[in-house]
């Protein structure tokens, strides 16, 4: 065999290890955290519990809210996001009839969390412990939905967008006010996430106890729903909760620095391209490997909470949006939606 011909199997043979090992599928330490969470359609089995924080977490031993109650109904089914420790989801069955009370039709639940938390594909970078839950403004139809209405029901945004940062007045109400403060009522909700125009309303017109409107928290995004997260579940050790929300309504300057051009300002764009570093495995809390690991129930319906049978609805997971910053002042609330990319603030939250 001539040398040149042994030099051109040797290249040859070289290229194709090469190939091999760019066509390998990473290990799962290598792989975004949200691939391998968002993969699991089921709970790990276990007793219920919420690891590390709102916004670098997972939850063991999840439970299903049904995709219909007596006075709600879940949103967005292809998602599989209707998972959360038993006390988010036991809590939200109570607003639901507490809502029926204040006049509310019933809930239109949206994000929760993923069978076992962690990051999610797309659109969140908090909901990682099954600790917070999203409920539309939109309220809930007078009949049951089926699963493409629930897919392509539009939001309904409380903002007038023609204006900066107003409450359109044609949508809101009272009853509105009243939702979103009743939600604050409950001892174990520690914060409701709000647009800041949605805040100043209730800081300009709220005449109820208003010791409350310091747990309504001004955010980006969230006109078209409302976020509730409840504290660290007892019992859950490695939960890291956040720092109690300041003394006060909140309607102070920590409100109208919303008003301001700084929350609103372009980031300065970067000298350098900066390449993405998504979320891996290794740098979730230890436990969340054996979360991700663990066996799953015989069936959805075996971990619906109260038993209630589940409608399936199959579908693929959403694709990943980009939407992912974390807005490190109030512990992982998210943008809703494509937002500007906020600068960095001070810890008012």
């Amino acid at each position: 065999m001539s040398s040149m011909l042994m030099t051109l199997l040797s290249r040859l043979g070289a290229a194709a290890a090469l190939l091999a090992a760019v066509a390998a599928p990473l290990h799962a330490e290598e792989r975004p955290a949200k691939e391998l969470f968002g993969a699991k359609t089921l709970p790990t089995v276990m007793q219920p519990q919420a690891y590390g924080s709102y916004a670098k977490g997972c939850i063991g031993g999840a439970v299903a809210i049904p995709t219909d109650g007596p006075a709600w109904q879940a949103m967005r089914l292809s998602r599989n996001r209707r998972w959360g420790h038993p006390q988010m989801i036991a809590l939200l069955e109570q607003f639901s009839q507490d809502a029926q009370k204040l006049g509310w039709p019933g809930l239109l639940l949206g994000d929760i969390s993923q069978p076992r938390g962690g990051p999610m594909l797309s659109g969140h970078a908090s909901h990682q412990m099954g600790l917070d839950a999203d409920i539309w403004f939109t309220p809930m139809p007078d009949h049951r939905m089926s699963a493409q209405e629930r897919e392509q029901l539009p939001f309904t945004s409380m903002l007038d967008k023609s204006k900066f940062l107003t409450v359109d007045s044609r949508r809101w109400t009272a009853t509105h006010a009243r939702l979103v403060m009743k939600a604050a009522s409950y001892p174990q909700v520690e914060r409701v996430f709000v647009n800041p125009a949605i805040k100043k309303k209730l800081c300009d017109t709220w005449q109820g106890d208003r010791s409350l409107l310091g747990k309504v928290r001004p955010i980006y995004g969230h006109d078209e729903h409302f976020h509730i997260r409840i504290k660290c579940p007892a019992g859950s050790s490695n939960c890291k909760g956040q720092a109690a929300v300041p003394a006060g309504d909140g309607c102070d300057k920590s409100l109208a620095w919303w008003f301001t051009k700084e929350p609103w300002a372009k980031p300065k764009p970067s000298p350098k391209p900066v390449k993405p570093r998504y979320v891996k495995l290794s740098d979730l809390p230890k436990s969340c490997a054996a979360v991700l690991a663990g066996p799953a129930p015989s069936s959805e319906q075996a971990v619906t909470y109260g038993g209630g049978a589940a409608m399936a609805f199959a579908a693929p997971p959403a694709a990943d949006d980009g939407i992912a910053a974390v807005i490190a002042a109030d512990g992982g609330a998210e943008p809703a939606g494509v937002v500007p990319v906020p600068l960095p603030r001070p810890s008012l939250q």
